[in-house]
């Protein structure tokens, strides 16, 4: 359920937060089981098995959800982890989302909590100059990536949206995750294919992330259950690597995991209220 209160009001001010927790940290730098029947399945099974499961999420209610981000910072991993829950028909969600010192060049840990809208992101305990208990408000498909980890996670809705593009997959076996048997599938998608084939909502943040990354072919890793539900998407992405920044030419690496359990917990988003965003200019991280 989602709780408008008041307008959500106009910040393109903060146009400058583009830069992102993990494009910034970027910048400056499963299980193993198999079934034995995974030969039995072909590849355009495989293919259709993942694309249904993208379509399935969002008749799948709500659910929890975990999510983690991990990227190379000059040679030394660095992995953001948040936690929250998620209504898959309204395609909202609440996050919180733990930066360690790595992606902040804070001594400690900044942990901050994200609001995943359609189109919108919102973001409180940003830092970057933001006052604390004010919220930043970010059009999703401004940012060069569409929000895929600029935030330090990958919502589930976006995960499951890239899987429209799915170019090849293979079936890898069945697993238990959760407590459950999950289908396992191997592949590539293609992120143009994805922002058009993806439900409208999702296409101007999927168009945007087409263009920002380095190579719009994404290797994922997905689980999907009995019921053909989303449980587990890993992605790996390319950004281009800042000049200067350590790794020389050579695209950065991130790779995203996002599961989905505990399905239908409650989930209530409320939105904060115009003089609570703020619309002032962002520090350079």
């Amino acid at each position: 359920m989602v709780v408008q209160r008041g307008r959500k009001g106009r910040t393109a001010a903060v146009g400058a937060v583009c830069a992102g927790t993990a494009l910034a940290v970027l910048a400056a730098a499963g299980c193993s089981g198999r079934g034995a029947a995974a030969a039995d399945v072909s590849a355009a099974e495989a293919r259709a098995a993942v694309r249904e499961a993208a379509g399935a999420l969002a008749g799948s209610g709500t659910s929890r959800t975990r999510t983690a981000v991990e990227m190379t910072n000059g040679g030394t991993r660095v992995t953001i982890r948040g936690t929250g829950v998620f209504d898959y028909g309204r395609r909202t969600g609440r996050l919180r989302v733990v930066l360690p010192g790595e992606a902040t060049g804070e001594s400690g840990r900044r942990r901050v909590v994200e609001l995943v809208t359609p189109g919108a992101l919102y973001m409180r305990n940003r830092g970057a100059g933001v006052p604390d208990g004010k919220w930043v408000r970010v059009d999703t498909a401004t940012l060069p990536d569409g929000n895929l980890v600029t935030g330090g996670a990958t919502d589930p809705v976006s995960a499951a949206e890239l899987l429209r593009g799915v170019r090849s997959a293979s079936f890898r076996g069945e697993e238990r995750l959760h407590g459950e048997t999950v289908r396992h599938y191997r592949g590539t998608v293609d992120l143009a294919v994805a922002a058009r084939e993806a439900e409208p909502r999702s296409r101007g943040q999927l168009a945007a992330a087409a263009e920002g990354l380095s190579n719009r072919t994404v290797v994922f890793d997905a689980y999907v259950d009995e019921r053909g539900r989303l449980r587990k998407i890993r992605h790996r992405f390319s950004f281009p690597r800042a000049a200067g920044a350590p790794g020389g030419e050579e695209d950065a690496e991130v790779v995203s995991t996002t599961s989905l359990y505990g399905f239908g917990v409650p989930v209530e988003v409320e939105l904060p209220e115009p003089e609570d965003i703020y619309t002032g200019r962002i520090a350079a991280p």
